[in-house]
């Protein structure tokens, strides 16, 4: 099963975009995919305030994972995370307009006419799997890097 696969998968079972993702990852980056789907609890919807798009952060939290700086003046590393961080993102945008969730979806989840407008136009089921699928298209490129 591909990545895009499984946090597909995941996300059809009602977890976070963000959670989705990240597991989608987990085993080969060296945490459990409970680890994970706890890790992204806290970031689908972008972090329910309509802010970064949840798929988003769950691919950061895995380019973290395999770039991120770990040790005292690891200035490469540190270097390295922030270049993905950059590309991630302005790919993410290039590919989907945005990487800002109440951008994407045309409605803000922070309140209940957002999540009512979201609800009645199938953003969950039929906009956000895109969203999924390309975090994970481009995470998966950064992370062959």
């Amino acid at each position: 099963m591909t990545h895009v696969d499984q946090a597909l998968e995941l996300f059809a079972q009602k977890y976070h975009c963000s959670q989705a993702v990240l597991a989608a990852f987990a085993e080969e980056l060296g945490i459990t995919r409970e680890q994970a789907l706890k890790l992204g609890g806290c970031f689908g919807g972008g972090m329910c305030k309509g802010e970064v798009c949840g798929a988003c952060t769950g691919a950061l939290m895995a380019l973290g994972l395999k770039y991120g700086q770990c040790e005292i003046g690891d200035t490469e590393s540190k270097a390295k995370t922030n270049e993905v961080t950059v590309k991630f993102l302005e790919s993410f945008r290039g590919e989907n307009g945005s990487y800002m969730c109440r951008e994407l979806l045309g409605c803000d989840l922070s309140t209940p006419e957002g999540k009512a407008h979201a609800a009645e136009h199938n953003l969950f089921t039929e906009f956000c799997p895109k969203m999924v699928a390309s975090a994970v298209r481009i995470a998966e490129q950064l992370l062959d890097e």
